[in-house]
């Protein structure tokens, strides 16, 4: 199975989990989002890359002439039509596709938002150029993601704890790889937030279906880590843990 077909899988199948999801569904950065939209002409067409359950679409929504809810898994895009349907919000279209094609004309966006799909992107480079593209000149870009850390000792820890709850994660990328990939794309960006998600363990892995062998294993990796290590994660006895996101935003170059 290719890691598209993958991370089409994984997330059709827990669709109406993430859609639910209290992680997904609440948080300072959606209220933000909203904000940044509720203060703007109203006339934006906005994309939401790798839009999940459709939580960002869901909040800027109200507040634009148009958002395109794009999303690999078909599933997934279902639960944001019937979401955005029972919630009055006529002005959320959605399509099926990767990241790293968009299927739309160059200049068609005002704005590109993601939030917590870019961990799975199997080429962050190709997609952050189609943003590019499908962008208006002097078009806008903010995106929201699980951060990779600076520290080499947690970085491949939490990304290792990550693969195992999830076959389809790629990477966490740290805040300085964000920057450097946008600004090879056109943009200049900077990071504007960063903050920690509480995840309390149980829900974490029953939301992503994990097999209970890899479950097993993610509470061996807790127990055993380093001292340093459960104390920057903040580690439970339950093994909840926080992670670290990070809000990045952008302007197109030229």
């Amino acid at each position: 199975m290719k890691h598209h077909d993958q991370v089409a899988d994984a997330f059709g199948s827990t669709a109406a989990a993430y859609l639910t999801s209290a992680v997904h569904a609440s948080g300072a950065d959606l209220q933000s989002l909203a904000a940044t939209f509720a203060a703007t002409c109203g006339n934006a067409i906005v994309l939401d890359m790798g839009c999940g359950a459709g939580h960002a679409s869901f909040a800027i929504a109200p507040h634009v002439r148009e958002v395109v809810a794009y999303d690999i898994a078909p599933q997934m895009l279902a639960t944001v039509d019937a979401a955005a349907k029972e919630r009055g919000l006529t002005t959320i279209r959605t399509q099926q596709g990767a990241a790293e094609t968009l299927p739309f004309a160059d200049g068609t966006f005002n704005w590109a938002v993601s939030r917590m799909s870019a961990h799975h992107w199997r080429d962050v480079p190709a997609a952050l150029r189609e943003a590019h593209r499908v962008l208006k000149p002097g078009g806008r870009l903010r995106f929201i993601d699980i951060a990779g850390i600076d520290d080499p000792l947690y970085d491949t820890h939490i990304q290792a704890i990550e693969l195992l709850r999830d076959a389809s994660h790629i990477r966490d990328y740290r805040a300085d790889e964000w920057i450097a990939m946008l600004d090879e794309a056109g943009f200049d960006a900077q990071v504007t937030e960063r903050w920690r998600i509480p995840l309390e363990f149980e829900s974490w892995v029953t939301r992503m279906h994990t097999p209970a062998e890899r479950v097993v294993a993610i509470r061996a990796m807790w127990t055993s880590a380093p001292d340093e290590v459960r104390q920057y994660f903040g580690v439970k006895d339950d093994c909840s843990f926080e992670l670290d996101a990070v809000m990045i935003e952008g302007n197109r170059r030229g």
